[in-house]
Protein backbone atom coordinates (compact mmCIF):
# COMPACT_ATOMS: atom_id res chain seq x y z
CA UNK A 1 0.00 0.00 0.00
CA UNK A 2 1.21 3.69 -1.22
CA UNK A 3 2.18 5.86 1.96
CA UNK A 4 0.82 8.35 -0.36
CA UNK A 5 -2.76 8.52 -2.21
CA UNK A 6 -2.37 6.99 -5.57
CA UNK A 7 -3.85 10.16 -7.04
CA UNK A 8 -1.24 11.95 -5.82
CA UNK A 9 1.87 9.87 -6.72
CA UNK A 10 0.98 8.19 -9.66
CA UNK A 11 1.41 11.37 -11.72
CA UNK A 12 4.38 12.73 -9.96
CA UNK A 13 5.88 8.83 -10.16
CA UNK A 14 5.16 9.06 -14.63
CA UNK A 15 6.88 12.14 -14.57
CA UNK A 16 9.75 11.52 -12.57
CA UNK A 17 10.39 8.14 -14.67
CA UNK A 18 9.75 9.75 -18.19
CA UNK A 19 12.30 12.37 -17.35
CA UNK A 20 15.63 9.94 -16.39
CA UNK A 21 17.85 9.58 -18.88
CA UNK A 22 18.12 6.24 -20.47
CA UNK A 23 20.97 4.38 -18.98
CA UNK A 24 23.22 1.63 -21.21
CA UNK A 25 24.69 -0.76 -19.96
CA UNK A 26 28.69 -0.74 -20.74
CA UNK A 27 29.96 -4.29 -19.22
CA UNK A 28 32.25 -6.00 -21.88
CA UNK A 29 29.96 -9.62 -20.64
CA UNK A 30 26.80 -7.95 -19.49
CA UNK A 31 25.34 -7.98 -16.14
CA UNK A 32 24.55 -11.17 -14.79
CA UNK A 33 22.26 -9.40 -12.10
CA UNK A 34 19.17 -7.66 -13.46
CA UNK A 35 19.31 -4.19 -13.02
CA UNK A 36 15.89 -3.05 -10.29
CA UNK A 37 13.31 -1.13 -11.87
CA UNK A 38 13.89 2.67 -11.08
CA UNK A 39 9.64 2.87 -9.66
CA UNK A 40 10.55 0.35 -7.25
CA UNK A 41 13.47 2.19 -6.39
CA UNK A 42 11.27 5.02 -6.38
CA UNK A 43 8.93 4.25 -4.04
CA UNK A 44 11.36 3.21 -1.60
CA UNK A 45 12.17 6.39 -1.72
CA UNK A 46 8.54 8.35 -1.17
CA UNK A 47 8.68 5.70 1.89
CA UNK A 48 11.78 7.48 3.40
CA UNK A 49 10.62 10.61 2.22
CA UNK A 50 6.86 10.24 4.47
CA UNK A 51 7.94 8.30 7.50
CA UNK A 52 11.79 9.44 7.97
CA UNK A 53 13.16 6.17 8.20
CA UNK A 54 16.65 4.77 7.09
CA UNK A 55 17.12 3.12 4.26
CA UNK A 56 17.85 -0.05 6.17
CA UNK A 57 14.19 0.11 7.40
CA UNK A 58 12.86 0.59 3.83
CA UNK A 59 14.80 -1.60 1.97
CA UNK A 60 13.22 -5.34 1.72
CA UNK A 61 14.39 -8.61 -0.55
CA UNK A 62 13.04 -6.42 -3.84
CA UNK A 63 15.62 -3.59 -2.74
CA UNK A 64 18.21 -3.10 -0.62
CA UNK A 65 19.32 -0.07 0.96
CA UNK A 66 22.70 0.14 -1.03
CA UNK A 67 20.71 0.21 -4.33
CA UNK A 68 18.69 3.22 -2.71
CA UNK A 69 21.63 5.46 -1.60
CA UNK A 70 23.09 4.89 -5.66
CA UNK A 71 19.98 5.58 -7.18
CA UNK A 72 19.29 8.47 -5.46
CA UNK A 73 22.84 9.60 -6.28
CA UNK A 74 22.26 8.73 -9.95
CA UNK A 75 18.95 10.84 -9.99
CA UNK A 76 20.83 13.71 -7.88
CA UNK A 77 23.60 14.04 -10.25
CA UNK A 78 21.23 14.05 -13.32
CA UNK A 79 19.31 16.96 -11.49
CA UNK A 80 15.70 14.92 -11.78
CA UNK A 81 14.72 16.21 -7.91
CA UNK A 82 14.92 19.57 -9.03
CA UNK A 83 13.79 18.89 -12.29
CA UNK A 84 10.48 17.60 -11.06
CA UNK A 85 9.73 20.03 -8.85
CA UNK A 86 10.22 22.67 -12.13
CA UNK A 87 7.57 20.52 -13.80
CA UNK A 88 5.02 20.40 -11.67
CA UNK A 89 5.19 24.27 -10.35
CA UNK A 90 5.04 24.90 -13.91
CA UNK A 91 2.04 22.59 -14.69
CA UNK A 92 0.12 24.40 -11.59
CA UNK A 93 0.69 27.13 -13.07
CA UNK A 94 -0.75 26.46 -16.45
CA UNK A 95 -4.50 24.90 -14.64
CA UNK A 96 -4.59 26.80 -11.62
CA UNK A 97 -2.03 29.63 -11.85
CA UNK A 98 0.66 30.64 -9.18
CA UNK A 99 -0.56 33.70 -7.04
CA UNK A 100 2.66 35.55 -7.21
CA UNK A 101 1.34 38.95 -6.60
CA UNK A 102 1.37 38.43 -3.00
CA UNK A 103 4.75 36.46 -1.39
CA UNK A 104 5.42 35.15 1.98
CA UNK A 105 8.48 34.00 2.87
CA UNK A 106 9.71 31.88 6.80
CA UNK A 107 12.71 30.44 7.97
CA UNK A 108 11.44 27.06 10.22
CA UNK A 109 14.10 25.18 11.90
CA UNK A 110 13.59 21.47 12.67
CA UNK A 111 16.17 18.62 13.91
CA UNK A 112 19.12 16.98 12.03
CA UNK A 113 20.68 14.48 14.50
CA UNK A 114 23.49 13.15 12.20
CA UNK A 115 25.18 16.65 11.35
CA UNK A 116 26.05 17.60 8.14
CA UNK A 117 26.12 20.58 5.30
CA UNK A 118 22.95 21.46 6.14
CA UNK A 119 23.23 21.72 10.13
CA UNK A 120 24.46 24.05 12.80
CA UNK A 121 23.59 24.71 16.48
CA UNK A 122 19.77 25.45 17.13
CA UNK A 123 19.25 28.42 19.18
CA UNK A 124 15.69 26.98 20.04
CA UNK A 125 16.78 23.44 20.74
CA UNK A 126 19.62 23.73 23.44
CA UNK A 127 22.69 23.83 20.68
CA UNK A 128 21.73 20.49 19.29
CA UNK A 129 22.35 20.03 15.63
CA UNK A 130 19.09 21.39 13.33
CA UNK A 131 17.99 22.43 9.83
CA UNK A 132 16.63 25.90 9.18
CA UNK A 133 14.39 25.99 5.84
CA UNK A 134 14.12 29.46 4.25
CA UNK A 135 10.35 29.23 2.27
CA UNK A 136 9.19 31.33 -0.07
CA UNK A 137 5.39 30.57 -1.10
CA UNK A 138 2.10 32.35 -3.21
CA UNK A 139 -0.17 33.49 -1.61
CA UNK A 140 -2.01 30.11 -1.57
CA UNK A 141 1.07 28.59 0.25
CA UNK A 142 2.38 26.50 -2.53
CA UNK A 143 6.20 26.22 -1.59
CA UNK A 144 7.78 28.02 -4.62
CA UNK A 145 11.58 28.12 -3.54
CA UNK A 146 13.15 26.14 -0.50
CA UNK A 147 16.42 27.09 0.63
CA UNK A 148 18.27 24.88 3.06
CA UNK A 149 20.96 25.95 5.65
CA UNK A 150 22.10 25.48 9.54
CA UNK A 151 19.82 26.25 11.99
CA UNK A 152 22.04 28.95 13.46
CA UNK A 153 22.38 31.13 10.05
CA UNK A 154 19.50 34.20 10.26
CA UNK A 155 16.74 34.11 8.18
CA UNK A 156 17.25 37.61 6.65
CA UNK A 157 20.58 36.49 5.36
CA UNK A 158 19.01 33.53 3.48
CA UNK A 159 16.57 35.61 2.21
CA UNK A 160 18.56 36.70 -1.11
CA UNK A 161 19.39 33.32 -2.08
CA UNK A 162 15.84 32.56 -1.52
CA UNK A 163 15.04 35.32 -4.25
CA UNK A 164 17.87 34.62 -6.35
CA UNK A 165 16.31 31.10 -6.89
CA UNK A 166 12.79 32.65 -7.16
CA UNK A 167 14.14 34.57 -9.89
CA UNK A 168 15.78 31.52 -11.70
CA UNK A 169 11.97 30.07 -11.68
CA UNK A 170 10.93 32.63 -12.77
CA UNK A 171 11.86 32.41 -16.03
CA UNK A 172 9.96 29.43 -16.57
CA UNK A 173 6.26 30.15 -15.54
CA UNK A 174 3.98 31.54 -17.64
CA UNK A 175 3.46 35.23 -15.63
CA UNK A 176 5.23 36.99 -13.22
CA UNK A 177 4.02 40.20 -11.81
CA UNK A 178 6.92 42.72 -12.24
CA UNK A 179 6.20 44.35 -8.72
CA UNK A 180 5.12 41.65 -6.27
CA UNK A 181 4.80 41.85 -2.61
CA UNK A 182 6.44 39.96 0.19
CA UNK A 183 5.26 39.22 3.90
CA UNK A 184 7.89 38.83 6.11
CA UNK A 185 8.28 38.74 10.26
CA UNK A 186 10.21 40.88 11.99
CA UNK A 187 13.44 38.60 12.05
CA UNK A 188 13.78 40.34 8.40
CA UNK A 189 13.31 44.27 9.74
CA UNK A 190 16.41 45.12 9.15
CA UNK A 191 18.22 47.66 6.30
CA UNK A 192 19.79 45.72 4.14
CA UNK A 193 16.45 43.72 3.76
CA UNK A 194 14.76 47.01 3.08
CA UNK A 195 17.28 47.82 0.63
CA UNK A 196 17.72 44.21 -1.34
CA UNK A 197 13.89 44.12 -1.91
CA UNK A 198 14.13 47.87 -3.45
CA UNK A 199 16.87 47.03 -5.93
CA UNK A 200 15.05 43.68 -6.80
CA UNK A 201 11.83 45.40 -7.28
CA UNK A 202 9.73 43.90 -4.69
CA UNK A 203 7.24 45.90 -2.16
CA UNK A 204 8.20 44.54 1.41
CA UNK A 205 5.55 44.09 3.99
CA UNK A 206 7.55 43.42 6.84
CA UNK A 207 6.46 43.45 10.90
CA UNK A 208 8.32 46.36 12.28
CA UNK A 209 10.23 44.74 15.28
CA UNK A 210 9.43 45.13 18.96
CA UNK A 211 5.50 45.39 17.60
CA UNK A 212 2.97 42.71 18.07
CA UNK A 213 1.32 41.89 15.10
CA UNK A 214 -1.02 39.24 14.50
CA UNK A 215 -0.24 36.58 12.21
CA UNK A 216 -2.81 36.98 10.27
CA UNK A 217 -2.75 40.86 9.07
CA UNK A 218 -0.57 40.65 6.22
CA UNK A 219 -0.25 36.95 5.08
CA UNK A 220 2.59 35.54 6.94
CA UNK A 221 0.55 32.73 8.05
CA UNK A 222 0.44 30.81 4.73
CA UNK A 223 4.30 30.54 4.71
CA UNK A 224 3.98 29.18 8.60
CA UNK A 225 0.66 26.77 6.72
CA UNK A 226 3.42 25.96 4.18
CA UNK A 227 6.28 25.02 6.95
CA UNK A 228 3.64 22.77 8.64
CA UNK A 229 3.05 20.49 5.31
CA UNK A 230 6.56 20.47 5.29
CA UNK A 231 7.13 19.13 8.30
CA UNK A 232 4.49 16.51 7.64
CA UNK A 233 7.09 14.56 5.93
CA UNK A 234 9.52 12.83 8.83
CA UNK A 235 12.65 13.21 6.39
CA UNK A 236 12.35 16.79 6.88
CA UNK A 237 11.41 16.44 10.27
CA UNK A 238 14.08 15.10 11.28
CA UNK A 239 17.19 15.36 8.99
CA UNK A 240 19.56 12.55 8.70
CA UNK A 241 21.19 13.30 5.19
CA UNK A 242 24.51 15.19 5.65
CA UNK A 243 24.95 16.22 2.34
CA UNK A 244 22.80 19.23 1.14
CA UNK A 245 21.98 17.73 -2.61
CA UNK A 246 20.48 14.59 -0.66
CA UNK A 247 18.88 17.11 1.30
CA UNK A 248 17.53 19.20 -1.59
CA UNK A 249 16.54 16.22 -3.06
CA UNK A 250 13.76 15.68 -0.81
CA UNK A 251 12.82 19.04 -0.42
CA UNK A 252 12.05 19.17 -4.13
CA UNK A 253 10.35 15.84 -3.83
CA UNK A 254 8.53 17.13 -1.05
CA UNK A 255 6.94 19.84 -2.89
CA UNK A 256 6.17 18.27 -6.20
CA UNK A 257 4.18 15.95 -3.56
CA UNK A 258 2.23 19.25 -1.87
CA UNK A 259 1.82 20.80 -5.05
CA UNK A 260 0.08 18.25 -6.77
CA UNK A 261 -1.82 17.59 -3.98
CA UNK A 262 -3.35 21.13 -3.55
CA UNK A 263 -3.63 21.23 -7.84
CA UNK A 264 -6.55 18.07 -6.92
CA UNK A 265 -7.98 19.86 -4.45
CA UNK A 266 -8.35 23.17 -6.75
CA UNK A 267 -8.49 21.44 -10.12
CA UNK A 268 -11.36 19.54 -8.39
CA UNK A 269 -14.07 21.88 -8.82
CA UNK A 270 -13.50 23.03 -12.71
CA UNK A 271 -11.87 20.31 -13.96
CA UNK A 272 -13.16 16.41 -14.92
CA UNK A 273 -10.88 13.59 -15.61
CA UNK A 274 -10.87 9.99 -15.46
CA UNK A 275 -8.72 9.19 -11.77
CA UNK A 276 -10.19 12.04 -10.80
CA UNK A 277 -10.61 11.67 -6.48
CA UNK A 278 -14.34 11.43 -5.69
CA UNK A 279 -13.75 14.19 -3.00
CA UNK A 280 -10.79 16.90 -3.36
CA UNK A 281 -10.09 15.82 1.21
CA UNK A 282 -7.19 14.18 -0.30
CA UNK A 283 -5.31 12.58 3.06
Amino acid sequence: MSVVPVSIIAPIRAGFLASLPGREDTHPLGCHNPRIADGVVFDRIVLALVSGMGYERVADGACSATTIRRRRDEWIKAGAGTALARTVLAAYDRMVGLELEELSADGCITKSPSGGECAGRSPVDRGKQGTKRSQLTDSYGIPVVTVPAGANVRDHTLLPETLDEFTALAHELQHVPEDPRLSLDAGYDYQIVHTGLAERGITGRITPRGVKTPIQTDGRWVAERTNSWMNNFGKLRRNTERRRVCTEFYLALATAIITVRSLIRRAWYTHRWDTRPTSPRIR
